[in-house]
């Protein structure tokens, strides 16, 4: 996981601690391209030691301590934003919402980080402040345009970089520098602060060294912003786990052609592993995905970025790239009736997509083509970067999650990273998956917004119901015993099922059970449809816990057959063994 990380500081380290290393470790890695604004050291010491101080006064900071590097087309107040443009910079009054919630689990800035000028780019290398090297060969590109960031985590200075992902932005970075990168649900980490690329498909992203402290952040980040008004926040229906035996599709062998030699190696190994690790994977047609993506550089939606600084770039600022501003200037032109048929083929390449996806739970592609050196970037300015967007420019124009992770390495050993891409709102769903591929054997949290659900009988794992908790998608949060107010009865029904009743306390025995968390909207869809005579009913847990249960009716707990002294439904199945 962490194969392009270097000298990273023990998490369990003191903030100042910290800060005294991330310094020590800038001055040795001297790569100074990496920062447009770096603070002094002892200004960020003192946040660190008042963070510290927080923490001993008993505060609970999640974050605490951890340093992060800011990319800089997002606001910091009381630092420039200059986003990679001399002549545009300002010095920012308050702190982009995403950030600001950082800072208050305890997180502490160092500073503002290199880009592709104004967001536009995926090679790291259209900077007047120099091209940001990658963090394993120098001679090769970081990736853009969130490349500061990334190389700030893979360098092992910053425990949490902030990118910006319009189109693969927070993860091919990831993938040349073998970290991780986090694009959630547009909107879901509000862009309040953030200099607009094309502001209806912006998104704030995370770079870390590993999935948990990634996901984390993104947790941190995530809600709604009364100050962004394209944030969004978890719906009624949010699905909470991926299934236990999930399916992933792949490309085609067509759909590769893109790939270099040592990429296409590359993936085939982490496909191999993937497989072997029990994920399902079968292949399908993404040309339709990899067509819709052109539209955000070929079609009219590049206007988008014409609206963001059109207008000043076209009054010739010294530090202009020149690329970026061939790219923003092109779509002064755009009219109105291109633009509209463009969101109408994009409004069909997302039903197109949502078909697509149908029987599978996510994709998992190569994030990226090739790995190309800073040399040839320069002298192909424009064609290698089309190239490397292959595969991530679809994602925000169809509202998907992404979630890049490294793969099996190339040959050589240098970084190859992979890709989980699942539908909108998916994103527990898509991390789960990232890490099954990274071979994790456990799954963060990004999502936490669920019910907690007791189960008892056919809902259990391995039960002929089970699958109806798949569906909603419920993560299961662990074994449980009711206390011994329960009595437990089998039930006449199809399929058998047992029957829960309260008789009062020290009146039964404890119950075994199983504890899932569902959406609200899910636990709503289980009581609507839910037939005689079982209920849902508040059930008292041994350790203290009252939650919601699976019950019957007390009148048909009287008809049926008592099965108390086996403990659960489980144990009654197997009595016969």
């Amino acid at each position: 996981m962490t194969a392009g990380v270097l000298g990273v500081t023990p998490a369990q380290d003191s903030p100042t601690e910290r800060v005294a290393a991330a310094y020590r470790r800038i001055a040795e890695v001297d790569r100074p391209e990496v920062w447009i604004t770096l603070r002094p050291e002892a200004e960020v010491a003192a946040e660190a030691a008042e963070v510290a101080r927080r923490v001993a006064e008993g505060e609970e900071l999640p974050l605490a301590g951890r340093l992060v590097a800011v990319k800089d087309n997002i606001d910091v107040a009381g630092l420039p934003t200059t986003a990679a443009c001399p002549e545009f910079a300002y010095t920012a009054t308050e702190t982009a919402s995403a950030v600001e919630r950082l800072t208050a689990a305890g997180a502490v800035v160092l500073g503002k980080t290199n880009l592709d000028q104004f967001a536009t780019g995926l090679v790291g290398t259209r900077s007047p402040y120099g091209a940001v090297r990658n963090a394993v060969d120098p001679e090769l590109v970081s990736g853009g345009s969130s490349s500061g960031s990334a190389v700030a985590v893979a360098l092992g200075v910053a425990d949490i970089g902030i990118g910006t992902d319009t189109a693969g932005s927070g993860r091919v970075p990831a993938a040349l520098n073998g970290i991780v990168g986090v694009k959630a649900t547009l909107g879901v980490i509000p862009a309040h602060g953030v200099v607009p690329a094309c502001a209806d498909y912006d998104a704030v992203t995370v770079f870390a060294a590993d999935l948990d402290l990634a996901i984390q952040a993104a947790a941190v980040m995530a809600g709604p912003e009364s100050r962004d008004p394209r944030s969004r926040t978890w719906p009624p229906d949010v699905a909470l786990a991926a299934r236990q035996q999930p399916r992933l599709g792949v490309p085609r062998e067509l759909d590769l052609a893109p790939l270099s030699e040592d990429y296409r190696d590359a993936f085939a190994k982490t496909l191999a592993a993937v497989r072997e690790s029990g994920i399902e994977t079968v292949e399908i047609d993404i040309s339709g995905l990899l067509g819709a993506a052109l539209l955000l550089y070929d079609g009219a939606i590049v206007a988008e970025r014409y609206a963001a600084v059109g207008e000043f770039l076209s009054t010739g600022p010294a530090g202009a790239d020149p690329t970026v501003a061939a790219i923003i200037g092109a779509a002064a032109g755009t009219t109105g009736p291109a633009f509209a048929a463009d969101l109408d083929a994009l409004a069909r390449a997302r039903t197109d997509a949502a078909h697509l996806l149908r029987d599978v739970d996510g994709l998992l592609l190569p994030t990226t083509t090739e790995h190309p050196s800073i040399a040839a970037v320069q002298e192909d300015t424009v064609g290698i970067n089309r190239r490397m967007g292959t595969y991530t420019n679809f994602c925000n124009l169809l509202d998907m999650v992404s979630i890049a992770v490294p793969g099996a390495p190339t040959a050589t050993g240098a970084p190859f990273g992979v890709m989980v891409v699942t539908p909108t709102f998916t994103d527990q769903v898509a991390v789960d998956l990232a890490a099954r591929v990274a071979g994790l054997d456990h799954a963060p949290l990004l999502v936490r917004d669920g019910v907690e659900l007791a189960v008892f009988g056919a809902h259990l794992r391995g039960q002929p119901l089970h699958w109806q908790l798949e569906e909603i998608g419920a993560r299961f949060a662990g074994e449980i015993e009711t206390t011994d107010a329960y009595r437990l009865t089998a039930l006449d029904t199809v399929p058998p099922k047992p029957g829960l009743v309260r008789h009062g306390a020290g009146q039964g025995a404890p119950i075994v059970g199983e504890l899932y968390t569902v959406s609200r909207a899910g636990l709503g869809g289980f009581l609507a449809a839910l037939p005689a005579p079982m209920a849902l009913t508040a059930v008292e847990l041994s350790d203290g816990r009252s939650v919601i249960g699976f019950a019957c009716t007390y009148d048909a707990a009287l008809a049926a057959t008592d099965i108390t002294e086996f403990g659960g439904w489980k144990a009654y199945l197997g009595r016969a063994n």
